[in-house]
């Protein structure tokens, strides 16, 4: 099987993100399929036995100078007439010129005939989608992926918000979910959420998990903050807005302080960005078994997943979060406890199952207290052997359990 994968960026540093991209593609070739990666990194990047071409972009065309004047009249004005834009034509001058180049690049690939042509993207672009809509002889051979909900209006509350051009954007997509053959979801709860606006996702839609890949740490030194040795609870990745840390550091202080014997051998540590909370996280700056810091390289992130006692993945306060987070399959690998802390209706907390126990709601204090006694007792009783033990779902995430999904489309 050939597989065309048109992709924003492969580089792992970038986004959580861009490493869900890179895991995917690494594990359709460890399937055996012959695989091909159009991206759009605006840099070499390299991945072993993989053909990667950086998608060069297009200039000085009409687009190109047009969102080059845009920019330059902001920088010399302090003016921005983006929203404008967007409102007129659904997206940025950038944008479209961005879809055409990546459009060019896979017109170019014509010593090569893929079975399948699949589009991942990150963040909120979705420029390869874009570029696929103008192709359409190869929407029989199509797969778009759809990582996160969109456009933002369709994202569930408190993520929803109302964008510049939205009317635009949810066109886009619904074209998105007619003209591609297959769409592929990360998430069951996602595949629902999108086919309630977009019907077709449902005729259409595959689950493909974030992946497990067969990364190689290469520095395996540990930052100076982290101690092997100790009770630690770990989250790595974006704070985000609705992401609220404090709960959680109540809660870890609130464990200190009914367990005073674990003060010394404990430590929460939250690194990635956290512009939203700087202010509330700064008291913290200085808490000598809390940690707080900013987005490091994957390879420290990973080497610290894998060491840590325990693994937080850190959910809003909602009703519903349709998203698979992208640390979810390190955190699988890791095999270390993980705390959740989710909406009652999330996928992570689906795929972890109804009854396991280190899960709570972001903002439930004395909850979130409780099971964090009950994981260090745990820790201590086991002599910090403490370990998740999911088989079910490092299967679930398997390379096995990919190649099992694409073989039966054909």
């Amino acid at each position: 099987m050939k597989i065309l994968v048109i992709v924003d960026s492969i580089n792992v540093n970038d986004s959580s993100g861009s490493k869900a991209n890179v895991a995917l593609i690494q594990n359709l070739a460890a399937c055996g399929f012959e695989v091909r990666v159009l991206h759009y990194t605006q840099k070499e990047i390299s991945l072993t036995g993989i053909t990667c071409i950086v998608i060069p972009e297009k200039k000085w065309n009409f687009l190109y100078l047009l969102s080059r004047t845009e920019r330059l009249f902001t920088r010399l004005t302090k003016i921005s007439v983006n929203a404008s834009l967007e409102n007129w034509f659904g997206f940025s001058f950038t944008f479209f010129n961005d879809s055409n180049s990546i459009a060019k690049a896979i017109r170019k690939q014509k010593d090569f005939q893929p079975d399948f042509v699949l589009t991942l993207s990150k963040g909120a672009s979705f420029r390869p989608h874009h570029a696929m809509l103008q192709l359409p002889e190869l929407h029989d051979k199509w797969m778009a992926y759809v990582h996160d909900p969109y456009p933002f209006h369709f994202y569930p509350r408190p993520y929803n918000w109302v964008e510049h051009g939205y009317y635009e954007k949810q066109e886009f997509f619904r074209a998105v979910s007619k003209k591609a053959k297959y769409s592929a979801f990360p998430s069951q709860l996602l595949q629902e959420w999108m086919g309630s606006y977009f019907p077709d996702f449902l005729r259409t839609g595959v689950l493909i998990p974030h992946q497990i890949s067969d990364y190689q740490i290469q520095d395996t030194t540990f930052p100076s903050f982290f101690n092997p040795e100790k009770f630690s609870l770990f989250h790595a990745g974006n704070l985000m807005k609705q992401r609220d840390p404090i709960f959680l550091i109540q809660a870890f202080e609130k464990f200190l302080d009914n367990n005073p014997e674990a003060k010394e051998q404990s430590q929460l540590i939250l690194v990635g960005a956290h512009e939203y909370h700087k202010e509330a996280l700064e008291c913290y700056k200085n808490h000598s078994s809390v940690f707080i810091g900013e987005n490091m390289p994957f390879d420290v992130i990973f080497n610290v997943q894998k060491q840590a006692s325990v693994n937080i993945i850190l959910e809003s306060k909602a009703e519903i979060s349709p998203f698979l987070p992208g640390k979810f399959p390190h955190c699988v690998e890791a095999n270390k406890p993980i705390l959740l802390l989710s909406p009652y209706y999330s996928e992570t907390r689906r795929l972890l199952g109804e009854d396991y126990p280190y899960w709570s709601e972001a903002d439930d204090v004395s909850k979130l207290e409780a099971i964090i006694t009950t994981m260090y007792a745990t820790w201590k009783e086991k002599n910090g052997i403490f370990e998740l033990n999911r088989t079910d779902l490092l299967d679930y995430l398997s390379v096995e359990k990919l190649k099992e999904t694409l073989t039966t489309l054909q």
